[in-house]
């Protein structure tokens, strides 16, 4: 039996899962889902409305928009010469990742007095090298105590590499702090590139507590909220109450199947990333579009985000809002986490591949729910055994 820990590299993804599948080829497998979305008509119906729902609508600051207004057509996606995926606006996130290099100048975190001791707070020291963007700020290996990092326009945060480079959340931070996130979600941010470091949330700075988490998407190692054109690649996220890496807006709720947030997301690149000891889900995507995750490995949650008994963490999860969302070569594993969720699907909602070369189509409803139904018993009676 296959064993994997949290020394796997994720790029060795494909060649893994080769071993266990059918199809031939990436060609073959996009081809094979396309066809199975084309022929799909399913939308998921709307919740009924309740007053709590439109309360919750009415109170957040950016209401829900009709899910009539947000239907997109299908999205292809092509094969390279080498047989990877890549979605039909790759082109363009490319274009983007050129024009955010040629903004930046490179500044060393140490010369803004950072000491990386793993004592020392250096959270202004980040605030005052990351200044108001265009810079690539780069991280020596080392431990970086802060409260919390935002990020503005135009910035690349870059680390020695993974377990070289760790940025951990300061003890006194509180339980609902993001480690790192964009700066101003408003107003929304882009052009910003995470990459080669660990970031650790410090989850023994909350004790016992029997919620790792506070609301919504705080909490997390790495949130892009109102992000437009972001990267993060060969990062490792450990033990965060919430996330690990989420793609989302700044406020929302779940107000039925298809209703979306506005200030969403869009044209986010994950690649290499792990994570592990996460309170809900290793990955998470909520109301926001043209997504690509590839080559992650997400394992071990603590499901500490939940009630005891009702845990409900996934690897990735492709949550309320998403669209044209593309997952390729990554690999979940754990005996109390379900691999990858997909309960709010859009008709809109492209997966082309799920482990590099196994279509994973979620089209009908009712599917889902038995599958859902069945892993939630499967989990309880294991952690009743």
């Amino acid at each position: 039996m296959l064993k994997l820990d949290h020394t796997h590299d994720p790029y060795q993804n494909a060649a893994l899962i080769q071993e266990y599948v059918e199809t031939s080829s990436n060609e073959q497998a996009v081809r094979q889902a396309e066809r199975l979305l084309h022929d799909s008509t399913f939308i998921a119906p709307r919740r009924d409305p309740n007053l709590s729902r439109t309360l919750r609508s009415m109170i957040s600051p950016l209401f829900l928009t009709n899910r009539d207004k947000h239907i997109l057509p299908l999205t292809p996606a092509f094969v390279t010469p080498h047989d990877e995926i890549r979605p039909s606006w790759f082109g363009r996130l490319n274009h983007e990742f050129e024009r955010l290099i040629s903004e930046v100048e490179i500044v060393d975190i140490t010369s803004y007095g950072a000491v990386g001791d793993g004592q020392t707070d250096d959270t202004q020291a980040f605030i005052e090298a990351l200044g108001d963007g265009h810079r690539q700020v780069h991280v020596p290996a080392g431990t970086y105590i802060v409260r919390g990092i935002r990020l503005p326009s135009y910035t690349i945060l870059t680390g020695a590499g993974k377990g070289k480079t760790i940025i951990k959340m300061h003890d006194d931070a509180p339980k609902g702090r993001r480690l790192v996130t964009n700066q101003n979600y408003l107003l929304g941010n882009h052009h910003l590139l995470v990459e080669k470091m660990t970031l650790d949330w410090n989850i023994k700075r909350i004790g016992d507590a029997k919620k790792s988490s506070t609301w919504g998407n705080h909490s997390s190692c790495l949130t892009y909220a109102h992000v437009t054109y972001g990267w993060v690649f060969d990062v490792e996220a450990v033990n965060p109450g919430l996330h690990c890496f989420d793609i989302s807006t700044p406020y929302y709720n779940y107000n039925g199947d298809g209703a979306r947030a506005n200030l969403s997301s869009s044209f986010i690149w994950f690649d290499g990333l792990t994570g592990y000891g996460f309170g809900d889900d290793g990955i998470t995507t909520h109301h926001s579009d043209h997504l690509f995750i590839s080559n992650c490995f997400m394992h071990d949650p603590s499901g500490r985000a939940h009630a005891e008994g009702f845990s409900n963490s996934n690897g990735i999860e492709i949550d309320d809002g998403s669209r044209d969302q593309v997952v390729a070569s990554v690999d979940l594993k754990s005996r109390r986490m379900r691999p990858l969720l997909l309960p709010q699907l859009l008709k809109s909602l492209v997966i082309y591949q799920l482990m590099t070369t196994v279509p994973l189509i979620f089209a009908i409803s009712g599917i889902i729910k038995q599958v859902i139904q069945r892993l939630r018993r499967l989990t309880i009676s294991s952690q009743h055994a």
